[in-house]
């Protein structure tokens, strides 16, 4: 049986994102091997999806995250809050901690992910030296410095080799960008695994609990699988630690 991945839908005030989004991540775990199970952002029928689900997937969102949750006043910068979102967020999390299913986040879910362990966001990003909004149509925005002995360091270095080179003990990798927030203090159990190499940026965190598979990155994995290994890894693994779970529950 394919593990199924609960993946909510993106956000409540922009159909269009929805439907251009949404399908990427859901392709993306059909590829490695897993059935996307599409979340609505309402309460209804949702503890049926997590009794039913193995694995919980947070995607991005053109949201930011509501900075009273991390004791922080709203920058002028910040986005309107998507309190469905995150709502339905916290639920998924709540039951993928309690019951140690594995959880991949991209973008804004690893915003939210870090925020529900009690971290903090950085609400604005300077464009310079790297303009970390550069978005969907640029493919390559930066590298990463990924620390080696970490999941995602293991990960790309069994996927291609050459497509991050070791440089002063990291590895390097291309990584597209498409956010103006980012990690500040990392939550509770979660470590940072990846830095963007130009600003120190925090690109990816990973759970600290050899016992739950927990990956979060920065950047969009599932709009890189054509041209990234690493990417398509990134997939492969989650949907590997979901078959894991699930042949164990």
């Amino acid at each position: 049986m394919k593990p199924r991945i609960a993946i909510p839908v993106p956000t409540t005030t922009d159909l269009e994102y929805n439907q251009r989004s949404w399908p990427a991540y859901a392709e993306a775990v059909r590829q490695a091997g897993g059935e996307p199970v599409e979340v609505p952002l309402t309460s209804t029928g949702l503890t049926g999806i997590m009794a039913t689900c193995h694995a919980i997937l947070l995607p991005g969102s053109p949201a930011d995250v509501d900075p009273s949750h991390y004791g922080h006043e709203r920058a002028p910068e910040s986005a309107p809050a998507d309190q469905a979102r995150e709502t339905v967020d916290t639920l998924l999390l709540e039951d993928a901690y309690l019951h140690k299913k594995p959880i991949f986040t991209i973008c804004f879910g690893t915003q939210l992910l870090n925020t529900y362990r009690g971290g903090t966001l950085i609400q604005h990003l300077s464009v310079m030296p790297v303009n970390h909004e550069a978005g969907k149509s640029v493919a390559v925005a930066h590298t990463a410095s990924v620390a080696p002995e970490s999941i995602l360091g293991q990960l790309t270095q069994s996927a291609d080799p050459a497509e991050a080179p070791l440089a002063h003990d990291y590895l390097r990798l291309p990584i597209n960008s498409s956010h103006h927030q980012a990690i500040g203090i990392p939550g509770e159990g979660l470590y940072v695994s990846a830095r963007c190499h130009q600003d120190a940026v925090v690109e990816a965190v990973e759970g600290a609990d050899p016992d739950h598979y927990v990956l979060a990155v920065q950047w969009h994995p599932e709009r890189s699988q054509q041209i990234s290994a690493t990417s398509r890894a990134l997939f492969t693994r989650f949907i590997q630690e979901s078959s894991t779970w699930a042949s164990r529950s």
